[in-house]
């Protein structure tokens, strides 16, 4: 017999949410509306979900995630994660040549650092409480944003000079073969440093 969660949903399977043209959003596993916020919710609990158009029958997940996003950023609470220059760039490389290799990128960056969360609360909670936790988080900032800013130099080399200098012009429109082939060697070598890190955690 199949193992069924609290949600009525069989293990591992996703939870099918339906957005209807007045904007309701009906959770089909529960039989019951829900609001952004239960969505959001769900997904800090781990539950995968995802979106259809009730009409279409199109799979709108991405845009209902972006919008818990963008609902969370607008809280006014000042507890916004994403910084101004950040959401800069990343709109930057929209249409950029480098745009296919920077979601890889940014998920791998986001799993190390989810990953790194359970030795922070280890850390924290450990026989010098407070002081080392946050000598190693400090200190695991310090790496994450090294390897965030080799990255965005990889991605956009012009963009990011040194804190004298000023930032150049934009890079060129095309980047030749080599280019390509050089980049692809330094991704694998960023996932390499990467994967290093997360087994530190």
């Amino acid at each position: 017999m199949s193992e069924k969660s609290d949600a009525g949903r069989e293990a591992g399977e996703k939870v099918v949410i339906k957005k209807y043209a007045n904007r309701r959003l009906y959770n089909t596993a529960s039989s019951s509306y829900v609001t952004l916020e239960h969505l959001a919710d769900m997904t800090r609990e781990g539950v995968d979900f995802v979106v259809f158009d009730a009409k279409t029958g199109d799979d709108i997940t991405r845009s209902v995630l972006t919008q818990i996003i963008f609902d969370e950023e607008n809280r006014g609470d000042g507890k916004n994660l994403l910084p101004i220059q950040f959401l800069r760039q990343l709109i930057g490389f929209y249409g950029n040549q480098m745009q296919a290799f920077l979601p890889s990128y940014l998920e791998m960056s986001l799993q190390t650092f989810a990953q790194q969360q359970e030795r922070m609360r280890a850390q924290f909670g450990g026989p010098f409480g407070q002081a080392t936790g946050m000598a190693a988080f400090d200190e695991q900032v310090r790496q994450n944003m090294a390897l965030f800013e080799r990255g965005m130099k990889m991605f956009s080399p012009f963009a990011y000079g040194r804190a004298d200098e000023p930032a150049a012009g934009p890079a060129p429109a095309a980047a030749d073969e080599d280019s390509l082939t050089e980049l692809k060697k330094q991704v694998e070598a960023m996932r390499a440093q990467i994967d290093k890190l997360a087994s530190k955690s």
